[in-house]
């Protein structure tokens, strides 16, 4: 029996997490089919409890009990769901929505960044129910009116994420299955390790791939290929939209010249910045600050 590949994830309105930067649903108590997903436009994490498969880089995970998960949108994957019952919820949301000037510490250690961790962890019934009253905390305020509820459901979120660090460390030395798998990570590793940015007066000292590539003592050629092979996308992509998430936090939440912010991030002159942000964001860096986006 050939299995049906739909095209969205069932429950889901994206349209909130485009104009949000998150969405939190409760899933659907059934679905007429197997779910297949490559979208890698935001971190998803969840408490499900069904009969799938993840596929995940190069790893594949079977579940068949109550999980919480975590998916980078750097690493491909996908989802075959073996039975029509689930039940659970789930989070989405968009980098920039999470990436604050004091969260990013934790995000850089937790399994959403580090794409070697098993995206699942396993639950007991208390650690089930705790979680479930997490989820349906962030369900609640979602779908009220109270005017800081995008900073409540962050701070869940953190939460979830504390706990799944408790329940489950990252392992001192992850394994990989590759030579690729394994220099991604480390490039990904170094590329986080440089933010919060948190003095203007030192700039980035890593901004290229060649950058990247000498201090993890490679060819460039090869980590493009690796970067590339295992996450989709470019190693110049990844840098450009992690220092544009940077921008972005710098602007709204410190009092920063613009000028200060282009050194702090590379750029020899506050043009380039500028031309450089309006090129990754479709904005000027002072109509993001005055808010006029």
């Amino acid at each position: 029996m050939a299995v049906k590949v739909v095209s969205e994830i069932p429950g889901l309105n994206t349209k909130d997490l485009k104009l949000k930067g998150f969405k939190v649903h409760r899933l659907p108590a059934s679905v007429d089919a197997p779910v297949s997903r490559a979208r890698r436009d935001f971190y998803k994490m969840g408490l499900v409890t069904c009969n799938m498969t993840v596929y995940y880089g190069d790893r594949i995970v079977e579940i068949k009990d109550t999980v919480l998960f975590f998916i980078n949108p750097n690493v491909p994957h996908s989802v075959v769901r073996r039975s029509k019952k689930i039940t659970g919820y789930a989070c989405l949301f968009t980098e920039t929505f999470i990436t604050g000037r004091a969260r990013t510490g934790i995000l850089k250690h937790s399994p959403l960044f580090h794409i070697g961790d098993t995206p699942v962890i396993p639950l007991n019934k208390e650690q089930t129910v705790f979680m479930s009253g997490i989820f349906q905390k962030m369900l609640d305020v979602h779908g009220g009116d109270y005017h800081y509820k995008s900073e409540v459901i962050r701070n869940c979120i953190e939460l979830i994420i504390h706990e799944a660090l408790r329940i489950q460390p990252a392992q001192n030395v992850p394994q990989f299955k590759n030579a690729a798998t394994r220099i991604t990570h480390s490039f990904m590793d170094l590329l986080e390790r440089q933010f919060p940015v948190e003095r203007s007066d030192q700039p980035l000292k890593l901004r290229t791939p060649q950058n990247f590539a000498a201090e993890l003592s490679v060819h460039v050629n090869y980590l493009n290929r690796s970067i590339k092979e295992v996450t989709g996308k470019p190693t110049s992509v990844h840098i450009a939209e992690r220092i544009t998430a940077e921008a972005k936090a710098l602007l709204q939440h410190t009092d920063w010249s613009v000028a200060d912010i282009a050194y702090a991030l590379g750029f020899d002159y506050p043009t380039y910045f500028n031309n450089y942000f309006k090129r990754m964001t479709g904005t000027t860096p002072k109509a993001l600050r005055k808010g006029k986006v």
